[in-house]
C-alpha cells in the first residue's frame, strides 16, 4: 500500500506547472461559479452525467439511480410487512436500551449537548438536531444485544438505519410509507457493502469492522432517501459516506458495551445522517468514489468486485434476510438457547438435575461469548439462567448482579463451551450443538442450524409483538406501548412520521 503523501495536490506522470494565465483562467471560473445561486449549482451540476451516467462507472450509475428513485417506489407487500417488523423491533431496542449503561450515557450526552429541536430522542423528553438524535438513538438501539442482525454481511443494520431514517424523516416531515421505503433502502444498501468486501473473512483479515461499514452506508442511504436526494446527490452522499467509513475490530474488547454501542449504531447513524444533510444543503464532491484513483475498493479490498453492490438490487430485499432475535442476548448465544428450549419441552428437567452441559459453537463465535463480563453476551451465564428459569427475559438477561449469585454460579460451573472448527466452516450460519448429562444418567442432545428469527425459521408478527411489549411496557406503560405497536404496524397509514413523537416519549 502506498502511503506517500508528501506531494500537495494530485500526482501526475511528470512535473506540473501552472502559468500566470492559467491561474487567472481558473480564478475566473471559480468566481463565475460562486456567483451562481447555490441550489442551481447543486441541483444538477453535471446534467449529462445525471441523465446518462457518462463519466461514472456503471455500478455507481445503477446504484445512485436506484437509491434516488426509492422514495417513490412501491414495495412488495411481504417486504413492507418485514420493514414494519424490523422497525418495531428496533424501536423496542431503543426504548429498552434507555435504562442500560450505554443508553444512559447517550441520553446524558444528548441532554447536555442540546441542538435545534427537530428530531426525537426516544424514551426521553429530549428533542434535538437530527445528527445528535441519530447518534443518541443509535447508541440506544445497540445498548445491548436486542437489535436485529444480518448474517451474510456480518452486521446489525437496524440500530443505524432506523435511527437515521427517523431523524432525517422528522427533519423533512416524510410520511410513514416514505419512512418504510427509506428503511428498506438502508437495509438493501448497507449490507451489500460488506458482502462485496468479503463479509466475515474481510473483517478477520483486515482488522476493519463490518459492524461499522455496513450500517454506516445503510444509514446514509436511508437518510438520503428521506431527504429525496437525486441521483447525482446520491453519488455525492456515497462519496462523503466512504470518507467517513471507519471502525476497528477492537470493539470486541469493550467490557461496558458503550464504545460498542457507538461503533455499531451511534457513530454509523450519525455519520449517515451527516452525509445526507450536507449534500441536501448543497455540498458537492467526488462523483464516483468506487472507481478511479484512490477509490473506496482500492482502500479496503482491491480484489473485491464492485458489481456486488448492485447484485439483484430490486429483486432480493436484504431486510427479508435479516434476523430478528427471539432472545435478548448476543447472536452467538441464540442457537444454544433455542436448543435448550427444545430439550426442555422434549424432556422437562430442573437445573439441579443437570450434571454437565456442553455447547459447541463456531470458533469465532465462541470467542465472542466465552465467559464475558456482560451477562447478555456471556454464554455460560445465559445457559445457566435458561436452565434455572426455563426462559430468558430482557430483565434476566441484564441482571448483572446475578453473575455473582452463588446458585447461578453453581449451575454455570457445569457449562462447557467448545469451539468447533467444523461449525466455523458453516459461517455465517450460526449452528449450536448442545448436550446435557443429567444426574440420573440421561443424555440429551440437540443441534440447531436455523435459529428462531432467521429467514429459514422466522418469528411470527405475534412473537415480535410479545418481544416488543416485554422491552417497552416497563418504560412506556402498557397502554402507550400498545398504541405505539399499533401505529408502527400501521405505518403506511401515517401521514407525517412526526406524529409518532408523543408515543416514543414517556408520558
Amino acid at each position: 500500500m502506498r502511503n506517500d503523501r508528501s506531494k500537495c495536490g494530485p500526482e501526475e506522470d511528470g512535473p506540473t506547472t501552472l502559468s500566470r494565465r492559467k491561474l487567472l483562467e481558473l480564478a475566473g471560473i471559480a468566481a463565475a461559479t460562486a456567483a451562481l445561486p447555490p441550489r442551481a449549482v447543486i441541483a444538477n451540476p453535471f446534467p449529462s452525467m445525471d441523465k446518462t451516467g457518462q463519466g461514472v462507472s456503471p455500478v455507481m450509475d445503477k446504484l445512485s439511480t436506484y437509491m434516488s428513485e426509492a422514495s417513490g417506489r412501491e414495495l412488495p407487500d411481504e417486504v413492507t410487512e418485514k420493514a414494519k417488523q424490523h422497525i418495531l423491533d428496533t424501536v423496542a431496542a431503543m426504548i429498552s436500551g434507555a435504562q442500560l449503561v450505554p443508553g444512559r450515557a447517550a441520553l446524558q450526552f444528548a441532554g447536555a449537548y442540546g441542538g435545534k429541536e427537530v428530531s426525537t430522542v426516544l424514551a426521553s423528553k429530549i428533542v434535538c438536531g437530527p445528527i445528535e438524535a441519530a447518534m443518541t438513538n443509535g447508541v440506544l438501539a445497540h445498548a445491548d444485544e436486542t437489535d436485529d442482525s444480518h448474517a451474510p454481511s456480518q452486521s446489525h443494520p437496524g440500530c443505524a438505519v432506523v435511527p437515521a431514517a427517523l431523524a432525517a424523516g422528522e427533519r423533512f416531515g416524510i410520511s410513514g410509507a416514505h419512512f418504510l421505503r427509506a428503511v428498506t433502502l438502508g437495509y438493501d444498501i448497507g449490507p451489500r457493502f460488506t458482502m462485496t468486501l468479503g463479509g466475515q473473512q474481510f473483517e478477520a483479515e483486515s482488522h476493519w469492522s463490518t459492524h461499522s461499514i455496513s450500517p454506516l452506508f445503510g444509514a446514509a442511504a436511508a437518510a438520503g432517501c428521506a431527504a429525496r436526494l437525486n441521483a447525482v446527490q446520491m453519488r455525492f452522499l456515497l462519496g462523503y459516506t466512504a470518507h467517513q467509513s471507519s471502525g476497528l475490530g477492537a470493539w470486541n474488547r469493550d467490557t461496558e458495551h458503550i464504545q460498542k454501542a457507538f461503533h455499531f449504531g451511534g457513530m454509523t447513524a450519525r455519520s449517515g445522517v451527516t452525509s445526507a444533510l450536507i449534500v441536501q444543503s448543497g455540498w458537492t464532491g467526488v462523483e464516483d468514489i468506487f472507481s478511479g484513483k484512490d477509490n473506496f475498493f482500492e482502500a479496503y479490498n482491491p480484489h473485491a468486485d464492485p458489481a456486488g453492490l448492485t447484485e439483484k438490487l430490486g429483486e432480493r430485499y436484504e431486510i427479508t434476510r435479516t434476523n430478528i432475535k427471539k432472545w435478548p442476548v448476543g447472536s452467538p448465544i441464540q442457537a444454544a438457547l433455542d436448543a435448550l428450549e427444545i430439550l426442555m419441552k422434549q424432556h422437562p428437567f430442573n437445573a439441579n438435575e443437570v450434571q454437565k452441559v456442553s455447547v459447541q459453537l463456531a470458533t469465532d463465535e465462541a470467542a465472542i461469548v466465552n465467559n464475558r463480563e456482560i451477562p447478555d453476551i456471556c454464554l455460560q451465564h445465559m445457559v445457566a439462567v435458561m436452565a434455572m428459569d426455563k426462559a430468558v427475559t430482557f430483565s434476566s438477561a441484564h441482571d448483572k448482579a446475578r453473575m455473582k449469585d452463588p446458585a447461578t454460579l453453581r449451575v454455570r460451573e457445569k457449562v462447557k463451551l467448545i469451539p468447533d472448527e467444523q461449525l466455523e466452516r458453516l459461517m455465517p450460519l450460526r449452528v449450536a450443538i448442545v448436550e446435557l448429562q443429567l444426574m440420573d444418567g440421561t443424555h440429551l442432545a440437540q443441534r440447531v442450524d436455523n435459529v428462531r428469527g432467521t429467514p429459514k425459521n422466522p418469528m411470527t408478527r405475534d412473537e415480535i409483538v410479545v418481544k416488543a411489549r416485554d422491552l417497552m411496557a416497563p418504560i412506556l406503560g402498557a397502554s402507550q406501548c400498545a398504541n405505539l405497536i399499533e401505529r408502527v404496524l400501521g405505518l403506511d397509514r401515517v401521514r407525517d412520521i412526526r406524529e409518532l413523537r408523543p408515543l416514543l416519549q414517556p408520558a
